[in-house]
């Protein structure tokens, strides 16, 4: 055995010392383009580790890695490359193509699409697969940090409450900030897109500049977000395409503020308290943060259907989100549903694109001020307890010398969670029909028709009963128990007829585009505040209006070689919101680009 041993040992650190060299390849290369220009900046990474780096001013780089390691090379507006390491001493000589696809490839702007390398403006796409893969509850989830210039505040993080979106931050200082939302073309509410099923998103595209966002007037004076919807099978593939997606979430609080325990609390109370004589902490250990925290559960299901029908593509799809909070009782469910159809009629000259979506979101919030008292609440004090006339309903108070509640004391945290009735439920339903026509026998002319709209209903209520200890902290005072209804209804309206006419005329591309938009928005709500008995607390609010937005609207981009392009918009809004005199505005832009990396002398 010892002989055995004596042989095998030699092999082995042979073995390892050949390991170790595999290791510390150093692999030299040179990457240029297709004239022989170096290329600066170019990425080397070996694919499936964050191990890279970058070509120098002369095009070249020294990285260490295995042999049999695969090498990935790419650089912004090139095809990208793929070599093994193959442990050659030889540097490789990396030639790269240009990615002319890349800028014929098609982006969604304002009323139309043009080339990607025609674009003079701020804009970026951001499609599914580079999308987040984690969590999406909503639409603004799936943003979060995929877009430069593109700020996601999270609201108060409890299930289904809407962020903030910042598209290069603020523009106003006592103005709304939020970017203007397009959904199909369709312009929407900014206040939220929670409703909006992540899973039916087919792309986002942000315009950021005014060059980008001056098609839409003063109102994209924030940035444009165009989020535009999947829809059915264009391939050709007629047989119906089935695809579910399920998955199951738990959220916990990471860290709870650390704060005294009951017994260090009453050493801290016995020595700087100074309370008088008569005064006596409770005599149990409650820590309020575990009693007001839970582990949250939620799931996701999501259910599609793709094909055509008679050449006709569609989309059908169903989403059920169930998500609970890490506070106890809060939750947040919504249901899904859209469809889509996109048949073309005469010789496919004529498109039709229908989107239809619909949800019902249903929320059940609670105050998030419990965090607060909880967090500043006595730990010797029980959490349930019972007094005279079922003061408290149960639920641990503070009570003055005459056995009466403190009116200026915090309210117990547990007892605001569970005495608490709220609800808020939304319906939503947003569609447009869109024809695109391309005229016979002058195909590079093209009309477009869309109406669309935005329906909205929200009812809302949150109760509290009589002798709850919050109804002695809030509301009279007294035990008075309360009831708040909310009703709004909102409807949005429009309508938005174009002209496009897009050229090449050899290296010369014209693209040019004229309309006209009509916009309704009508709103309606009321809200009522009274006790248990239906007794008004506070006069009643009704509040209903309405606002017409009249638009023409014109673009000319024009480039040669996709080199130089030059881009001018001009918008004229009439907004009833202002009198006759002052009811119209004016929103020109002009942008020019020039595409220096394409010159010979670069």
């Amino acid at each position: 055995m010892l002989k055995i041993a004596k042989s095998i040992l030699p092999l082995l650190g042979l073995l390892l010392s050949l390991s170790l060299s595999a290791q510390d390849v150093a692999v030299k290369g040179h990457v240029k383009d297709h004239t022989g220009e170096p290329l600066i900046g170019a990425n080397i990474l070996i694919k499936g580790t964050s191990v890279g780096t970058i070509s120098d001013v002369d095009g070249n780089f020294t990285l260490k890695a295995a042999v049999n390691d695969i090498l990935s090379i790419t650089c912004i507006g090139f095809k990208g490359q793929e070599l093994t390491v193959t442990g050659s001493n030889t540097p490789l000589v990396i030639t790269l193509q240009e990615d002319t696809e890349m800028l014929d490839e098609v982006v969604v702007i304002g009323y139309g699409q043009v080339k990607k390398g025609d674009v003079t403006g701020s804009l970026l796409t951001v499609k599914p697969d580079e999308l987040n893969k984690g969590k999406q509850l909503t639409a603004e989830d799936a943003l979060v940090g995929k877009v430069a210039g593109v700020n996601i505040v999270p609201g108060s993080g409890a299930p289904g409450s809407g962020g903030t979106i910042r598209i290069r931050m603020g523009a106003s200082l006592s103005a709304d900030n939020d970017p203007l939302i397009v959904i199909d073309g369709v312009p929407v509410s900014n206040a939220s897109i929670s409703s909006i099923n992540p899973n039916d998103i087919a792309s986002f595209t942000v315009l950021k500049d005014a060059s980008a966002t001056a098609i839409y007037g003063s109102r994209a004076s924030n940035g444009v977000i165009i989020i535009t919807t999947k829809k059915g099978n264009t391939d050709g593939v007629s047989r119906p395409s089935f695809s579910y997606s399920a998955n199951v979430t738990v959220g916990n609080v990471y860290k709870k503020l650390d704060v005294l325990s009951a017994s260090e609390y009453r050493e801290a109370f016995a020595k700087y308290a100074n309370a008088p004589e008569a005064f006596k902490l409770g005599d149990v250990n409650t820590d309020w943060q575990d009693e007001i925290y839970r582990v949250a559960m939620g799931t996701d299901h999501n259910l599609s259907i793709t094909g055509a029908l008679k050449n006709m593509p569609y989309r059908v799809s169903v989403g059920y989100t169930n998500q609970n909070g890490t506070l106890k009782n809060n939750n947040y469910q919504r249901l899904n549903a859209s469809i889509g159809l996109s048949p073309k009629f005469f010789d496919k000259h004529l498109s039709v694109d229908i989107n239809i979506k619909g949800s019902i979101e249903d929320e059940k919030p609670v105050s998030t001020s419990v965090i607060g008292s909880a967090v500043g609440f006595d730990p010797t004090r029980p959490v349930y307890q019972n007094y005279d006339g079922n003061v408290g309903l149960g639920y641990y108070m503070w009570m003055g010398a005459s056995n009466t509640p403190i009116t200026l004391a915090a309210s117990n945290p547990v007892s605001d969670l569970e005495l608490a009735d709220k609800q808020n439920k939304t319906k939503r339903s947003i569609g447009n029909i869109a024809l695109d026509y391309k005229i016979h026998g002058f195909e590079d002319f093209r009309l477009n028709l869309n109406v669309g709209y935005d329906f909205l209903t929200e009812d809302k209520h949150d109760n509290m009963p009589d002798l709850a200890p919050a109804m002695y902290t809030g509301n009279e005072q007294d035990g008075t128990g309360k009831r708040y209804t909310y009703h709004n209804d909102k409807r949005n309206t429009l309508l938005d007829f174009y002209a496009n006419y897009a050229k090449d005329f050899n290296d010369h591309n014209l693209n040019a585009m004229a309309g006209y938009g009509w916009q309704r928005f009508w709103y309606k709500n009321h809200d009522t505040t009274t006790d248990t008995k239906g007794e008004d607390l506070t006069s009643p609010k009704h509040e209903e209006a309405e606002l017409y937005l009249l638009s023409f609207y014109g673009r000319l981009n024009y480039s040669w070689k996709q080199r130089y392009m030059l881009t001018a918009t001009l918008r004229a809004d009439a907004s009833s919101r202002f009198s006759p005199e002052t009811r119209w505005g004016y929103f020109p832009s002009v942008a020019a680009a020039w595409r220096v990396n394409d010159e010979a002398f670069l």
